[in-house]
C-alpha cells in the first residue's frame, strides 16, 4: 500500500502551487490574454502549462501548511506580484490608446464614440484603432513571451515570502501613471504639432477672407491632414512601444 505524509505532499505541491497562482494572476491582468475574449478555462490551462514549464528555472519554494496564516500571506503575495506585472504591461497599452484619444480629439474624430465590449467602456475610433494596432504589435514582437519571461525572473526579484505588500513598497506602482501621459503625449506630439500649424493657417485665412466659413472648410482639412499624419507616424510606433514595454518590465528583473 502506498502511503505518504503531509510533509511529502506539501513538498510535491509547493513547487507547482505558488507559480500557478502567480501565473493565474498575471494571465487575468495582462494585455490580450487577460481580456474577456479569452475564456477562463484557456487561462487556467495556460497558467498550469506555465507553472510546469517554469520548474527548471525557479528557485526552491517554501513548504507551508495550506491551513496556516502564512499560506494566506503567500497566496496574497502571488496575487499582488502577478497582477502588478500584468498592470505594468497594460500601462503601455493605455499610453498608446491615450495617444489615439489625443489625436482623435485634435482631428475631431472623438465625436464618433461607441461602446467597446472588450473593456466595457465608451471608446472612440482613434483610441480603438491605436489599441488594436498595439495588440497586433504586441503579438508580432512576441511581447507575451517577454512578459512570461519577466514572470520567471520575478521569482528571483520577489521570491515567495510572507510579505505580500513588499512588492508594492519596492515598485511604487501608483507612480506609473506618469508613464501613461509621458508616452501618450510623446506619441501624439508630431500630429499635434502638424494640426496646430494647420489651425494657425486656417486662422490666418479666416482673417484674410472673412467671408469664408472657416468651420465648414477647416473640418475636412483638419481631418484629412490628421489621417495623413496618422498614416505617416504608424511605422514609427514600434520603437517607443518596445522601449516602454521593456522599461516597465525591467522592474521585475
Amino acid at each position: 500500500m502506498i502511503t505518504f505524509t503531509e510533509a511529502q505532499l506539501l513538498a510535491w505541491l509547493s513547487p507547482l502551487l505558488w507559480p500557478l497562482l502567480r501565473a493565474l494572476a498575471l494571465l487575468s491582468a495582462m494585455p490580450v490574454l487577460g481580456t474577456r475574449m479569452v475564456p477562463v478555462r484557456v487561462r487556467v490551462g495556460l497558467a498550469l502549462l506555465l507553472a510546469l514549464a517554469m520548474q527548471p528555472a525557479l528557485p526552491p519554494m517554501p513548504s507551508v501548511a495550506l491551513d496556516s496564516p502564512a499560506a494566506f500571506a503567500l497566496v496574497a503575495q502571488q496575487m499582488v506580484v502577478g497582477v502588478t506585472l500584468g498592470l505594468a504591461a497594460r500601462m503601455v497599452f493605455a499610453a498608446v490608446e491615450l495617444a489615439g484619444e489625443v489625436m482623435g480629439l485634435q482631428m475631431g474624430l472623438n465625436y464618433a464614440g461607441f461602446f467597446d465590449p472588450a473593456s466595457a467602456s465608451q471608446g472612440t475610433v482613434a483610441g480603438r484603432l491605436f489599441g488594436t494596432l498595439a495588440a497586433w504589435l504586441y503579438i508580432v514582437i512576441n511581447g507575451h513571451l517577454v512578459v512570461m519571461a519577466a514572470l520567471v525572473r520575478s521569482f528571483e526579484t520577489f521570491p515567495v515570502s510572507t510579505r505580500p505588500l513588499a512588492v508594492l513598497q519596492q515598485l511604487q506602482p501608483q507612480t506609473w501613471g506618469a508613464e501613461i501621459f509621458t508616452l501618450g503625449l510623446w506619441l501624439a506630439l508630431p500630429l499635434i504639432t502638424m494640426l496646430l500649424f494647420v489651425n494657425l493657417v486656417l486662422g490666418v485665412i479666416s482673417r484674410v477672407a472673412s467671408q469664408m466659413n472657416v468651420f465648414a472648410v477647416g473640418f475636412p482639412i483638419t481631418l484629412g491632414v490628421g489621417l495623413l499624419g496618422i498614416l505617416a507616424t504608424l511605422p514609427l510606433l514600434e520603437q517607443p512601444f518596445v522601449a516602454a514595454l521593456e522599461r516597465m518590465l525591467s522592474h521585475f528583473q
